[in-house]
C-alpha cells in the first residue's frame, strides 16, 4: 500500500484516473487483508542480534555498488558470497549460521540505486527497517520464495515513504 500511495502522490496532478484506479487497488487490498487467513498459529520473532546484519549487509552491498562502482548484481553477489562463508568459521556456532540470511536481506537493500537511495545514511535506514520487517516475520510467508527480497523492498519504500514526508 505504502508503494501504491507513492505513485499516486507521482501523478496526483497528471493522471486523475490513474489516482482513482489507485485508490480502488487501496481499497480493495485493505479489505482483502481484513479477511486473509494467514495459515498460522502464533507470532515468533527472529532474534534481535540476527537482525542487526541486515544494515551492516545493505551499507556493504551500497559501498561496492555506489561508491566502488562494481554494479548492483555483482555487489551483491560479492556481499551473499561472502556471508555464506561466515558459518566456516566455526561450524558448531548456531549464531553464525543465522547470519548470512541477515546479510544478505541487507545486501538486497544495498542494491538500490542512487536515485531510489541517495545517501548511505539512506541505506543505513532503510537496512534497520528491513531488518524489523524480516524480525517480525520470522514464521511468515514459511517456504515462498522472495521473502529477503520482499523485506528488502519494504524498508527502502518505508524509508522512501519517510523521507518524502520528512523533506
Amino acid at each position: 500500500m505504502t508503494l501504491l500511495t507513492m505513485i499516486i502522490r507521482t501523478h496526483l496532478e497528471t493522471n486523475l484516473s490513474f489516482v482513482l484506479a489507485a485508490i480502488l487497488i487501496i481499497l480493495t487490498m485493505a479489505f482483502g487483508y481484513k479477511h486473509l487467513d494467514l495459515h498460522h498459529k502464533d507470532f515468533a520473532y527472529e532474534k534481535l542480534s540476527y537482525v542487526l546484519w541486515v544494515p551492516v549487509g545493505a551499507v556493504l552491498c551500497y559501498i561496492l555498488n555506489v561508491t566502488c562502482g562494481l554494479g548492483s548484481i555483482l555487489a551483491l553477489g560479492i556481499v551473499g558470497t561472502c556471508a555464506s562463508f561466515l558459518p566456516v568459521l566455526n561450524k558448531d556456532s548456531l549464531y553464525l549460521k543465522q547470519i548470512p540470511v541477515s546479510i544478505y536481506c541487507g545486501a538486497f537493500v544495498g542494491m538500490s540505486s542512487v536515485e531510489t537511495s541517495p545517501s548511505i545514511l539512506f541505506v543505513f535506514a532503510a537496512g534497520c527497517l528491513a531488518g524489523l520487517l524480516l524480525m517480525i516475520s520470522k514464521n511468515l510467508y514459511l517456504g515462498v520464495g522472495g521473502k529477503l527480497g520482499t523485506m528488502a523492498f519494504g524498508g527502502v519504500i518505508l524509508s522512501s515513504l519517510i523521507y518524502w514526508l520528512v523533506v
